[in-house]
């Protein structure tokens, strides 16, 4: 699969990450979908005439490694359980591909937009401190002090960016969940993300809706933490839960 959907990606017209600096939606409206890897091939052939592909030195399938911080009673994760609005995420994010390292925020207001502030970093940390505590404290009410690394999500992905509008999506495969004792993969699992700065009329989307899939909102994040801990309320992940794991059965 992996030859095949690099095959693919071959054909696509590229850019490179400088060029993509106009289209960093750092704040946006996000989509997200869920479906069976198999179906990624015959869904990038139908893009490649709509879409650049992110080439990052030859590499088109870049991977990624991110460490989230939350509380000890994984307040951030039940802020977005319970449906909160002006909710956050906070993580250090390895761009692994192009040797880059930031810490990250990324906030969810109560209009539906996601707002990302991030500061480069040389390394990841399992502490949040100098600029990327300042940044933290600039931009959230929550305490460094409070906050502790308590799950790794790292994948590999595809990045395409419109060549009809300022809209940019993101293609995950390969998730992998890991907590420092337990780990499990979703291999056959592809989690997909429109971004756009105003919402509108997506070719994507249109694909996704003609393909018969629906827009399923979790997070890689609270379905991270669902997989790993056991302690953490999931009542309202219930139903977005069996319809992921109706799409893969493949996890260890």
């Amino acid at each position: 699969m992996h030859n095949l959907v690099n095959d693919i990606l071959n054909t696509f017209d590229t850019i490179t990450l400088q060029e993509m600096e106009c289209v960093n939606l750092l704040n946006r409206t996000d989509t997200k979908f869920t479906f069976k890897a198999d179906r990624l091939p015959l869904i990038l052939n139908e893009l490649k005439d709509h879409y650049k592909v992110l080439d990052i030195n030859g590499v088109k399938l870049n991977k990624y490694e991110t460490l989230y911080f939350d509380t000890p009673e994984f307040f951030l994760y039940t802020q977005h359980h319970n449906g909160k609005l002006n909710r956050y995420k906070v993580r250090f994010r390895r761009y692994v591909d192009s040797g880059l390292n930031f810490f990250e925020v990324k906030f969810k207001n109560n209009k539906g937009r996601t707002i990302k502030d991030r500061v480069k970093r040389k390394e990841l940390h399992e502490k949040i401190e100098g600029k990327s505590e300042i940044l933290l404290n600039e931009k959230t009410p929550l305490s460094s002090e409070k906050l502790k690394p308590v799950l790794w999500v790292n994948y590999t992905r595809i990045t395409l960016v419109s060549k009809h509008s300022q809209e940019r999506l993101t293609i995950d495969t390969q998730l992998n969940f890991d907590n420092g004792i337990l780990n499990k993969s979703r291999p056959s699992l592809v989690i997909a993300e429109v971004k756009q700065e105003k919402a509108k009329k997506s070719i994507f989307i249109t694909l996704m809706n003609k393909q018969k899939i629906y827009n399923s909102s979790i997070s890689k994040y609270c379905f991270g933490i669902l997989s790993l801990y056991d302690n953490v309320k999931k009542n309202n992940f219930k139903e977005k839960l069996k319809e992921i794991n109706k799409i893969s059965h493949d996890y260890n």
